[in-house]
């Protein structure tokens, strides 16, 4: 429960010092992760306490009615999953992100299949096929010109005009590949995002 990790220029979306481990940063959640989660009720509990305000263990006892010893495991397995981060003086922080990005995926694998890429330019198209397989990217083209078309693809996901925190950026990233960290490198040196005080923003890319 001490996992604490702090940076200057990483931020959650209520704490600017936190960043999530575990699963979030081997790709995200699955809706089947979340469910398993939020099975054992002492930890739907904690969840539903943290989401309303509760920041630490003595709110969580008395928002839940949990035994210490309850708690204490149903936090740890939280905070190893990240969907919890624990930060200064043990206070306690939901990622309240992981909802919004896994049920966007969620929705987007429900949907009838079609060709992923067939609304692309017949060129981008050849590219997308080759790299991105059920909206995951298989791998990072070493190409310059075949990673644009990759960096593109990626850079629809952000919202012009939105900022973003690194974690939020790294949720989005982490939906179709691992590698968080080499793809933000290159949205930003490729001039898709651009980024300053820890929050990145879209500077590139087609827009509707």
């Amino acid at each position: 429960m001490d996992s604490a990790a702090t940076s200057t220029d990483r931020t959650d979306a209520r704490r600017p010092d936190l960043v999530p481990v575990g699963a979030f940063r081997s790709g995200g959640f699955s809706s089947d992760d979340l469910v398993g989660l939020l099975a054992d009720p002492v930890r739907l509990r904690v969840v539903a306490a943290l989401a309303l305000g509760a920041n630490n263990l003595d709110d969580l006892q008395r928002e839940t009615g949990s035994d210490l010893r309850s708690l204490t495991r149903a936090v740890t397995r939280l905070c190893d999953a990240g969907l919890v981060v624990s930060g200064e003086e043990r206070t306690l922080f939901l990622v309240e992100e992981a909802f919004r990005v896994t049920a966007r995926a969620a929705a987007a694998e429900r949907r009838p299949g079609v060709d992923e890429h067939g609304d692309a330019p017949r060129a981008e198209a050849k590219v997308l096929r080759a790299f991105v397989r059920e909206g995951r990217l298989v791998a990072i083209p070493a190409a310059a010109a075949k990673r644009r078309v990759i960096l593109e693809w990626l850079a629809q996901r952000f919202e012009p005009g939105e900022r973003y925190s690194e974690t939020m950026v790294n949720l989005i990233l982490g939906r179709v590949h691992a590698d968080t960290a080499a793809l933000r490198r290159y949205l930003v040196d490729d001039n898709f995002l651009d980024r300053a005080d820890g929050t990145y923003w879209r500077c590139g890319g087609r827009t509707d």
